[in-house]
């Protein structure tokens, strides 16, 4: 534990400066004393000084100085002093504890292991060693959400998430960058996708409710080892950026579920350009006004069912079918027909992905 390490450099401290030096937890317990009968024990001096505001405080003959991180007390530290002429020797001090604390929780913190894995940052061949070495089981059935959303507020996305998934032996809360945090949550089983997209919307729901942001997640698929959270991480980078160019209007897209957009994403742009300049001719589909798209998609919501479209757009049946007679003119395609709505329904996808890829 790092604390071992604290009481080497207490010690080492207190045989060069030959005071008392050591460090508490932030309701003063001793965890580092150069006195090693003294760890254990309350410093009610370090108690009380926890409690006021002060950044440092000579008290009874001590220095004490607190180190704060994330906004929280994470310890105090402490030297033998009779005045603050010795501030200088307890900042040094500080420094090195917190140097320690770094250095131990990126070479044993789970979070950070967590995150070496999902950005590709260690030998596939340790990660089983790791893991072992940290107690967190290999094996166990996990999935990765990749959440995007950013937040002007003095609290950070991944705290929130944090605070959904506080199991933090099971579940873990990894920032990529300011816009970008990944959950990698265990599940129960392989098949679980249900309870997996109910958790996708209870983070949205939250992080709108809490931050006010727009929150969009990706999810990858569900695997059995650690090894394979790369992958997991990878499928839903690939389910965020089709999800956006295809599916825009939503803000969970599943690896499992992108329909047409997965196979049209791979198409090359060049094949996808020739099927588009088949299927209109002309740039007939640029002459489609909004009014006309919108009646499509409502067409194509309602299953090519005339009567029932007609009356969730509020027109006449014969104002439907005019429209769509006019849609047959420009494109040549008449979309009472299901082949014809299958290629214009393909045309339209492949159009708006080479919109997106063309800036």
């Amino acid at each position: 534990m790092s604390v071992k390490l604290f009481q080497t450099l207490s010690d080492k401290y207190s045989e060069v400066l030959s005071k008392e030096v050591g460090v508490t937890d932030d309701s003063g317990i001793v965890i580092a004393h150069s006195n090693f009968q003294m760890i254990g024990r309350q410093d009610q001096q370090a108690a009380s000084f926890a409690l006021e505001k002060a950044q440092q405080a000579l008290i009874d003959g001590k220095l004490y100085n607190k180190v704060i991180l994330k906004n929280k007390i994470e310890f105090i530290t402490f030297i033998q002093a009779e005045d603050l002429q010795d501030s200088k020797f307890l900042e040094l001090f500080t420094l090195n504890i917190l140097n320690l604390k770094s250095y131990y929780d990126e070479k044993y913190d789970k979070n950070t292991f967590v995150k070496n894995i999902v950005v590709e940052n260690i030998l596939p061949g340790d990660i089983l060693v790791k893991s072992k070495e940290l107690h967190i089981d290999y094996n166990a059935m996990r999935v990765v959400y990749l959440i995007n959303a950013t937040s002007d507020k003095d609290i950070h996305v991944h705290e929130i998430i944090e605070s959904l998934f506080p199991n933090k032996g099971r579940d873990f809360v990894v920032v990529i960058d300011d816009d970008n945090v990944v959950l990698v949550k265990e599940v129960k089983n392989k098949d679980d996708y249900k309870e997996v997209y109910k958790l996708a919307r209870v983070i949205v729901d939250t992080l709108n409710s809490e931050l006010m942001v727009k929150a969009y997640i990706g999810i990858g698929t569900i695997i059995d080892n650690l090894k394979d959270i790369t992958k997991s991480y990878k499928e839903a980078q690939m389910s965020m950026i089709i999800g956006n160019i295809f599916s825009g209007d939503k803000n969970i897209f599943d690896y499992n579920n992108l329909g047409m957009g997965r196979l049209i994403y791979h198409i090359p742009t060049t094949l996808c350009q020739l099927f588009l300049d088949e299927v209109f001719k002309d740039n007939s589909a640029d002459s489609l006004d909004n009014e006309t798209m919108l009646t499509i998609q409502k067409f194509f919501e309602n299953n090519l069912n005339v009567s029932e479209t007609a009356r969730q757009l509020y027109i006449h049946r014969n104002t439907l079918v005019y429209r769509l007679e006019k849609i047959k003119r420009l494109t040549g395609l008449e979309l009472t027909s299901f082949d014809d709505a299958v290629i214009f329904k393909v045309a339209i996808l492949v159009k708006k992905y080479l919109a997106n890829i063309n800036g």
